[in-house]
């Protein structure tokens, strides 16, 4: 099984901590050294481990933002 590379490019948010520590973050994640996406998952306190999660594009993304956008109204 190859590798994993990944790379946070930026950090956007915490929206929560778990008791163990992992925090569940909104990033950019570059993974394997393609053009990074929105990246919901939770991260281990050092960011070496992860849960598994979602990866959105930015068109994605901006569907999911209109999507809970209209569930407000």
């Amino acid at each position: 099984m190859a590798e994993l590379k990944f790379e946070i490019t930026k950090h956007i948010g915490v929206l929560s901590v778990s008791d163990k520590g992992w925090s569940k973050e909104l990033n950019m994640v570059s993974w394997n050294e393609r053009e990074p996406k929105y990246d919901l998952r939770d991260w281990s306190s050092d960011h070496t481990k992860m849960s598994k999660g979602i990866t959105l594009t930015e068109e994605e993304f901006e569907l999911l933002k209109q999507l809970i956008a209209e569930m407000k109204q």
